[in-house]
């Protein structure tokens, strides 16, 4: 269900990781971003590129470094990324509407926790949550 929700973005939930990162703050490198989003640089290069031909991100001269590139969302971007979060939210109704309330909640909590734990294992020492 939450596949079928990012699926016209290009690189599907990947595609949707780097826009939800790039919505949440300043904007990074692309070397930054591949990191924080765990992707290979080249894997990376290629989904910027077709993210950028859909005219949802551009890279523009970091200009604390002219030699790297900082990673940037678009107006077109925000309002795909809401389409996007929208029809999760439907998924996601969809997938727990036999729950009771508190259930669903204690789930997302559950699954929160799992997901750091996950994400930290992949990360260094210094760069865990």
């Amino acid at each position: 269900m939450a596949t079928e929700s990012v699926a016209e973005l290009p690189g599907g939930p990947r595609g949707y990781l780097v826009l939800v990162a790039l919505a949440a703050g300043e904007p990074p490198t692309q070397l930054a971003l591949a990191q924080q989003v765990s992707l290979d640089r080249t894997v990376m290069t290629y989904l910027l590129d077709d993210l950028e031909a859909r005219e949802l991100i551009e890279r523009r001269p970091d200009p604390r470094d002219r030699r790297a590139r900082q990673v940037v969302i678009t107006d077109k971007g925000r309002d795909e990324l809401g389409r996007a979060r929208r029809g999760l939210a439907t998924a996601e109704g969809r997938l727990l509407a036999h729950l009771e309330e508190s259930d669903a909640a204690s789930l997302g909590t559950l699954l929160t926790r799992v997901a750091r734990t996950a994400q930290n294992a992949a990360l260094g020492p210094d760069e865990r949550c």
